[in-house]
């Protein structure tokens, strides 16, 4: 298994807040219903949904595409860790460069929450350190 990509965002909480109250249609079109009921369990659900969207754009960014908000999920953390779920599109640009699994971590600090993904799959390649030739495992 090798790295396919990487991305990070940062948000700042505030501003994520503002918009859900601003424009309500914004959590509709951000969100998952799962990812709103996770945040909304919360006592300070505006670092989770920031959290969210910041992990949206990490993910993104990690496969090299954008995609609607809806097709990059980001479900509760289930020991500890966030789970991705792609949908549409995000799922088969996934597919087509094999990934394999999207590694995520989140955090958040007062005004702050950021998100950093990788994506790991594809051939594993295993190159010799003299000749250089590669070899497809």
């Amino acid at each position: 298994m090798h790295i396919i990509g990487i991305g990070v965002d940062i948000i700042e909480i505030e501003r994520i807040k503002v918009a859900c109250r601003k424009r309500p249609s914004f959590i509709a079109r951000v969100f998952t219903a799962a990812e709103k009921d996770y945040a909304f369990k919360r006592s300070s659900p505006w670092q989770h949904l920031a959290a969210r969207f910041a992990a949206k754009e990490a993910v993104a960014k990690s496969l090299g595409r954008s995609f609607s908000w809806q097709e990059v999920e980001i479900l509760g953390m289930e020991g500890g860790k966030p789970q991705v779920r792609l949908h549409g599109r995000a799922e088969a640009v996934a597919a087509g460069l094999n990934v394999s699994e999207v590694k995520l971590s989140l955090s958040h600090s007062r005004l702050y929450a950021v998100a950093q993904a990788l994506t790991l799959g594809g051939v594993d390649i295993e190159s010799s350190p003299i000749g250089g030739d590669a070899q497809h495992r």
